[in-house]
């Protein structure tokens, strides 16, 4: 059905859709509000009392808008990761990024104190600043080892991935042994992924960051496509490539970074995000890049939804959700395009 309508009808829709789940989102948890009453809270009316309006204020509204703004990021981010090594099976997870920032993440938790003298002037910078450090050095050592003669090896970036993954895996985890136990807490569940730190302060610094790098992904569209023909005939094309890799790469890393270090790590999303899109209706990025931050939206404002119901009144982490329902969707994805390849190949 999508594809007999246009982009901008297909981004109009998905804009619709997310909007109907902020309400919702915005709607459950402990405190349930009706629509009508968000309204109220909003017009800043009278008639709610202290307590509704300081839950909706300081914990549901941030919490909402972060988990929108978490979604757009990883649906970015794995599009464009797709586009820049040329394989739909990348994404922030896969090749050290998201590894990467949760260790330089956990540096700051653990020895922020004492040892990374940095951190004191930083004050709240400290973490996000350490998780793009980190999350950008996994991200072009994973590059670098994987890219020879202009082209990107698939079997060695795999490979570069899972080796650096362990190793920032490796030193996350002997951090998490030598911490303190509130500093450990804060390491395991920050690697589950979390909303229930959403503030205002975690909305500001992923939403600057989110905006600040629009106008690069935004204005990747023509160009990711010329580079799925080869980065020689892209060049040939008109296109800068290393300056576009250099460029997608750092401002990719630099979203993950302050997302990763404000809720943790999530997986999946940015890796089945452009494979539905491209699924439903097209595999041109001028198309994909928008349509992927408002589905990862959609989609993380959806999940978090049933974090909060499934076992009330506590929730399940973000990333245990994200993980069972993306890993069995993005197999069956799998299953089904092979299928349509046999299809094709005898018929």
């Amino acid at each position: 059905m999508l594809r007999r309508l246009s982009y901008g009808q297909v981004h109009a829709l998905l804009a619709a859709a997310l909007l109907v789940a902020i309400v919702v989102s915005a709607c459950v948890g402990a405190f349930s509000y009706t629509p009508g009453q968000l309204l109220g809270f909003l017009a800043g009316r009278g008639d709610a009392s202290a307590i509704d309006r300081n839950v909706f204020f300081t914990l549901r509204l941030p919490r909402v808008l972060l988990a929108a703004l978490t979604g757009a990021v990883l649906g970015v981010s794995g599009t464009t990761m797709q586009g820049l090594f040329r394989n739909p099976i990348v994404e922030p997870g896969l090749v050290g990024t998201s590894a990467g920032a949760a260790l330089g993440a956990a540096l700051v938790f653990v020895l922020g104190g004492g040892a990374l003298a940095f951190s004191a002037p930083l004050g709240t910078l400290a973490v996000p600043l350490a998780a793009f450090a980190c999350g950008l050095a996994a991200t072009m050592l994973v590059y670098r080892v994987s890219a020879s003669f202009a082209r990107v090896d698939v079997f060695t970036l795999l490979l570069a991935g899972v080796a650096v993954n362990a190793v920032c895996a490796a030193g996350t985890g002997f951090l998490s042994y030598v911490a303190r136990d509130p500093q450990a807490r804060n390491i395991v569940f920050w690697n589950l992924g979390t909303f229930t730190v959403a503030d205002w302060r975690a909305v500001a610094l992923v939403a600057s960051a989110f905006a600040l790098s629009a106008p690069w992904w935004l204005g990747a569209g023509r160009a990711l496509n010329a580079l799925m023909l080869g980065e020689d005939e892209a060049t040939l094309l008109g296109f800068d490539t290393r300056r576009l890799v250099l460029t997608l790469l750092v401002v990719n890393t630099l979203i993950v970074a302050a997302a990763t270090a404000m809720v943790g790590v999530i997986a999946f999303v940015g890796l089945v995000v452009p494979h539905l899109l491209r699924m439903l209706r097209s595999a041109d990025y001028t198309f994909l890049l928008p349509a992927s931050a408002l589905l990862g939206a959609l989609l993380m404002e959806t999940m978090d939804v049933v974090a909060r119901i499934v076992i009330p009144p506590a929730e399940l982490p973000i990333g245990i959700i994200t993980a069972a329902v993306g890993a069995p969707l993005f197999l069956w994805m799998l299953l089904r395009g092979r299928a349509t390849r046999e299809r094709a190949l005898h018929g």
